[in-house]
């Protein structure tokens, strides 16, 4: 293709593909999800987007004792064969959100890839933050490009969306692609306001449930449920600190931390984490500079003290293999 932001390493057959694309946002839904979603297919990387000119450092990693060098986030494009259904999927999933006026050059950047597999139908995921109780069911909410393709999601369990917004490129994905002309579906779980914060996996469980609907595609959610028990546990152990009956403020920072190292410690981590995790002390024992990345995966699963010998081995001056 002729954008030279965008590196495919493969080229594969695809039967009718469908997109599905996420970053970070409220309760971290969509990226959740389509984590899961990744850890349960294992499908293959597709092509990768550029950072450069779409994200800005706006802090300074330190690493035994001295500033590491800056690292942009990552966009990767994956595929999957889907032997159940006549659509594949091209899976997109993006570390953090782009500056916010390079937001529309970034969902360009997207879609021209789509539209180099000829896909035609995109599907986005978000949060809807609403005054619940975190012990409640999620709801799903949806909205689409254009009202013909509500009819679709009729004998789901979703409730349209008449009016809204949908922050960040979870949204504005299809605002493009319905300039482009691209059929476009947001599936929104509801979340507790007080929680916006903190991961909800049993949301991301809601909009994936729907979404497996539409696909064709079986999920084992045993995981999320576990994992979502455990966050339910650690927010109610919040909650009754307040005496009154309403619902209370957002968590504080110190909270959410508290709530993140228990989950650390009772929640088993992934395999492919596992794997990306060694295959990132590999690069960091050939390469220090890498040693940034590694940080930021453990910091992301919150085990950093399980491996913080090993890590602060990597910086020995003894090290014989070091660049």
């Amino acid at each position: 293709m002729k954008n030279k932001s965008i590196k495919i390493v493969k080229r594969p057959r695809l039967k009718n593909p469908i997109l599905i694309a996420a970053w970070p946002g409220m309760g971290n839904v969509a990226v959740r999800a389509v984590e899961f979603m990744i850890e349960q297919l294992k499908p293959r990387l597709l092509a990768e987007v550029s950072s450069e000119g779409f994200f800005y450092s706006h802090e300074a990693w330190i690493i035994n004792s001295q500033i590491s060098l800056p690292r942009l986030p990552k966009g990767r494009f994956f595929y999957w064969s889907n032997p159940a259904s006549r659509n594949d999927l091209i899976i997109f999933l993006c570390e953090a959100q782009p500056a916010v006026e390079k937001g529309y050059e970034y969902a360009e950047f997207v879609l021209e890839l789509a539209e180099e597999f000829k896909i035609k139908r995109i599907f986005t995921f978000a949060s809807m933050p609403v005054p619940i109780d975190h012990t409640q069911p999620s709801r799903v909410w949806a909205t689409v490009t254009d009202k013909k393709l509500l009819k679709s999601l009729s004998s789901l369990d979703v409730k349209p969306m008449h009016v809204g917004q949908i922050s960040g490129l979870n949204g504005l994905l299809l605002s493009v692609a319905k300039e482009r002309r691209l059929e476009g579906f947001c599936f929104l779980a509801e979340i507790p306001l007080y929680a916006i914060q903190i991961e909800n996996p049993k949301a991301a469980k809601a909009v994936l449930t729907v979404f497996s609907r539409i696909a064709g595609i079986k999920f084992d959610f045993s995981s999320l449920e576990e994992r979502s028990k455990i966050v339910e546990d650690e927010i109610e152990k919040l909650v009754n600190y307040f005496k009154s009956g309403t619902i209370p403020g957002p968590i504080s920072d110190e909270e959410i931390e508290n709530i993140k190292q228990t989950l650390a410690s009772v929640t088993k981590l992934p395999e492919s984490a596992k794997t990306k995790i060694e295959e990132l002390f590999g690069l960091a024992e050939k390469d220090i500079t890498k040693a940034g990345e590694l940080k930021r995966e453990l910091d992301k699963w919150h085990i950093y003290k399980d491996y913080e010998d090993r890590f602060l081995d990597l910086f020995k001056s003894d090290r014989k293999d070091r660049n």
